[in-house]
């Protein structure tokens, strides 16, 4: 289990990193333009794009990137192990610092063509980033990845065709989705339905129409009332729409009476799905928690190389979430990354209630590194980092933990549980019905 002391110097830290930007930046432009003579400036072009400056520029941005604070010996043996792996028919034990690893880099790849210099540098490096603990999560990623990964985020699925599920031209009007789905759904069930189901509530909704229509991008969340005075919001994923497609769901029900109204549609009950959400882009959590918290509140931490980061929330509590004075937060195994974060966030203010089972325990934060040097002119590389560790509640790492739920649906008495923090049988029965 991974221990982490807390640091009060995370000012400085902040400072050193941009001292340190800005003097690389001026002083990399002053050595090219002030002090190297001509003919240095065309060896240093020269050397770009090898296999020495390829495997250093990697090495660097490991070090310089990575949460934890890898040693030069660690991160060359990784090397050695790659190398040896893949045959580089190394004769030393050990690499005693970077430049014998750049030698020995330069020696493998003596007498190969291009495509098995490719090929070699390619999975060597690959298996030493995807060696970084948690082991799997950092890669190489090719062009083709990369832009893969855009559109994760995104929720863009260049493969799948909504329109094409209802046997609908893109862009067909809203009025032709429901006729269709009125058409095929009468017939459908099970996963076919659901397909039905998904198109013709994305597709009729102008916001989300308008979005898929221009972009490809799918909704992230979901609404309806269950029954009388309670409101169900599944969010599915974290992406770059959906702060503003969480504003305008929780806008839609502003003109439905609050609690003490005398209608029967008032609203004073919240579950909020977080089952199944793999998070996704995490710079938007901050102004997540703050619709449900007030701005300014300590919201959570990054951990990176022995600092913690701390963030605060960004925007101002929503009144169309304050009216709900019961929020029953739903988790499960799937619950990862961004949504781990909100839950144990909204577990330490006692926002929400918790119910469900401890989440995936998928506890990272990315990057994209892009590359200067390259190893081949048919592709273009860039890297895929773990960057930062979140922490949960407890201020424990989530990574390998989970967020554990306040109810857990494991015991058989969980209803009986719910109920004494809410005393609302309709809102049990109603998250009963939902698991």
């Amino acid at each position: 289990m991974l221990k982490i002391p807390r640091s009060k110097s995370f000012g400085k830290f902040l400072i050193l990193i941009l001292v340190f930007t800005v003097g690389l930046g001026i002083g990399a432009r002053f050595l090219n333009e002030q002090v190297l003579p001509f003919g240095n400036k065309q060896s240093l072009v020269a050397e770009k794009n090898t296999p020495k400056s390829f495997v250093s520029e990697i090495y660097d941005k490991i070090k310089e990137n990575y949460w934890n604070n890898i040693s030069d010996a660690e991160l060359l043996d990784l090397f050695k192990l790659s190398m040896d792996r893949n045959g580089a028919g190394l004769t030393v034990v050990k690499f005693e610092d970077k430049n014998k690893l750049l030698d020995a880099v330069s020696k493998s790849v003596a007498g190969m063509n291009d495509e098995q210099k490719n090929q070699f540098l390619a999975t060597v490096v690959s298996q030493v980033l995807s060696s970084l603990a948690p082991a799997g999560r950092s890669g190489l990623y090719t062009q083709k990845q990369e832009e893969q990964l855009k559109n994760t985020v995104s929720n863009i699925n260049p493969e799948k065709d909504l329109y094409k599920d209802l046997g609908l031209k893109k862009g067909a009007s809203e009025s032709a989705v429901l006729d269709s789905f009125k058409k095929l759904s009468a017939s459908a069930s099970g996963e076919q339905l659901k397909t039905l189901t998904y198109a013709k509530d994305t597709l009729t909704q102008k916001d989300q129409k308008e979005r898929y229509d221009k972009a490809g991008i799918e909704p992230t969340i979901f609404t309806k009332i269950l029954s009388p005075g309670i409101l169900y919001v599944q969010f599915k994923k974290f992406s770059p729409t959906s702060l503003e497609e969480f504003q305008k769901a929780f806008e839609n029900y502003e003109q439905v009476p609050s609690s003490g109204s005398k209608s029967d549609t008032s609203l004073n009950a919240l579950i909020f799905d977080l089952r199944g959400n793999v998070g996704g882009a995490i710079d938007a959590t901050a102004y997540f928690l703050g619709f449900f918290l007030g701005k300014g509140q300590y919201a959570f931490d990054f951990y990176h190389k022995g600092e913690y980061l701390p963030f605060k929330t960004q925007t101002d509590k929503m009144q169309s979430i304050t009216r709900f004075k019961q929020v029953v937060v739903l988790i499960d195994q799937n619950s990862q990354s961004s949504a781990e974060m909100m839950a144990a966030s909204l577990k330490k203010y006692h926002t929400g209630v918790l119910v469900g089972v401890p989440t995936k325990g998928w506890g990272t934060v990315e990057r994209v590194f892009p590359l200067d040097n390259q190893i081949s002119s048919k592709e273009k590389y860039s890297i895929f980092l773990v960057h930062s560790l979140t922490l949960r509640d407890d201020n424990q790492p989530i990574e390998g933990r989970g967020v554990e739920p306040d109810i857990s649906i494991k015991d058989a008495a969980w209803p009986q549980k719910l109920l004494q923090y809410f005393n609302n049988q309709p809102l049990v029965d109603s998250v009963k019905s939902i698991l």
